[in-house]
């Protein structure tokens, strides 16, 4: 007979299969792109979404959003902006004689920051304690936020006009960036024939609670790994540090990201043990930004990194 703990994983795996096909039934055809979205969040990360305009990047991250009962905002990054428009500001109250603070945008459960990338560094680097410390220090006063928190992120490919360059600190705070692609001709043909405008997602209920996220966290930090799986992710990691192409390799924070994002995945498939698939499938999602290549000292170019890192996945030994 199962167990009341055991009745109370099943139901919160339910939930869980119940949110990602409440997203895909508006963000169609793109169920990879799905899943490390969810990898994120089970894993407690924040995760960029780089890829060319109009593929879909705003509407995952609102579709899942909109799954979830919690709060939800969303930040457009222009050049103007500056950190106090997200974290908020101090305003003098004359009644009291005391400064009162007014928490910014960022104060919310799943924070959308589309094109980060168009804002200036200053302004992106006022996300840098708040994604690594969930909390924001304003006038010497820290305020922490609540549970769970993450951060989806969009942003162009760099070639295009009036974007920067996140700086490695800040790449470093995502868990994920991932790419969604052009969709295939049929899943297009059903995307103009099912949503010719954004009534479908607004029409989204959410299926689960901010706790029930929560909880499903705490699960997937249970999930068990074998002390075979860790060596082959150190495998990983230090093929990245020894590889001729790369000047920088992953970093002990790459490598605990790797831990947290297969931990999540083998809850998302609904396995409380990883396997080495867990790990093969998202290295090159978690270390392709965590990288630096000669080639980007050199002469400014980015690199092919996530072919370097296929080779060291083709190359390095998976445990029976």
């Amino acid at each position: 007979m199962p167990t009341t703990l055991a009745l109370q994983r099943d139901a919160l795996l339910e939930k869980l299969h119940q949110l990602r096909a409440n997203i895909e039934s508006v963000f169609i055809g793109k169920s990879e792109a799905v899943s490390q979205i969810l990898i994120g969040l089970l894993a407690r990360g924040h995760v960029l979404i780089e890829d060319v305009p109009g593929v879909g990047k705003t509407v995952l991250a609102r579709a899942m959003a909109r799954s979830i009962d919690c709060r939800f905002s969303r930040i457009q990054l222009t050049p103007d902006l500056l950190p106090s428009d997200i974290l908020g500001i101090s305003i003098y109250n004359e009644q009291t004689g005391m400064f009162d603070y007014k928490p910014g945008p960022i104060f919310a459960h799943v924070v959308l920051a589309d094109e980060i990338n168009r804002t200036t560094p200053r302004t992106q680097s006022a996300l840098l304690e708040v994604m690594n410390e969930t909390q924001v220090t304003v006038d010497g006063k820290t305020v922490p936020l609540e549970q769970p928190f993450m951060v989806i992120a969009t942003q162009n490919p760099f070639e295009f006009e009036g974007t920067y360059f996140l700086p490695e600190n800040q790449l470093d705070r995502f868990i994920l960036r991932i790419a969604i692609g052009y969709p295939s001709r049929e899943d297009e043909r059903l995307i103009l024939r099912q949503q010719p405008d954004r009534a479908p997602l607004e029409a989204l209920r959410p299926v689960m609670k901010a706790e029930d996220i929560v909880k499903l966290q705490l699960l997937a930090d249970q999930v068990r790994v074998d002390d075979c799986l860790l060596d082959y992710m150190q495998d990983l990691v230090d093929g990245t540090r020894t590889h001729d192409s790369f000047e920088v390799g992953v970093s002990p924070r790459g490598a605990l990201s790797l831990m947290r994002a297969a931990r999540a995945s083998a809850m998302l498939t609904g396995r409380d043990y990883a396997i080495p698939d867990d790990f093969k499938q998202l290295a090159t999602p978690v270390f392709a930004h965590r990288v630096v290549s000669k080639s980007y000292l050199r002469d400014g170019q980015m690199g092919s990194n996530d072919q370097v890192l296929l080779e060291i996945l083709d190359r390095t030994p998976v445990p029976a």
